[in-house]
Order: structure tokens, then sequence, then C-alpha cells
């Protein structure tokens, strides 16, 4: 038997995230379909600074989960299995 790949499941999760992401975008102004887009975000709203004189260092992060991109990680995982 086989064994998986973790970075081949890592690398279809990230697409899955993305791709989910991305329709969910564009149908947000679509009338049936403005539901894939409903979600929610939460991180840093205002990126923290440190300032070392010679360095300034800005760290961020902002996550957004919407039910489009829960069903790419879902297909993504089918996917996966599949293989």
């Amino acid at each position: 038997m086989r064994s998986k790949n973790g970075w081949v499941l890592l690398i279809m999760l990230l697409s899955g995230i993305v791709l989910g992401g991305f329709i969910g975008m564009l149908t947000a102004n679509v009338s049936g379909l403005s539901w894939l887009n409903y979600g929610q975000s939460f991180g840093l709203e205002n990126p923290i600074v440190l300032d070392l004189g010679l360095l300034i260092l800005t760290f961020g992060l902002t996550i957004h989960i919407s039910i489009a991109s829960i069903l790419g990680v879902v297909i993504a995982i089918i996917i996966y299995r599949k293989l």
C-alpha cells in the first residue's frame, strides 16, 4: 500500500482555501449565490510595528473564512482521499 505525502495534502488544502475564497468573492453580488461569501474575519486589526532603529518590522495577520472556502477545503480533502 502506497503512503500519501503530507506536502500534497497541504498544497491541496491551500489550493482549496484560495479557490474557495476566490469563488466566494466572485459570487458576492450574485443574488442566488451570495451566501457563499458569508463568513467571519479575525486577526490583528492594526499591525504590530517593531522599530529597531535600523530595521522596522511590521507583523499582521487577518484570516477571512467563508462558506466557499470551507467547501473548497472539503472538496480538496475528498480529492486527496481519492488519490
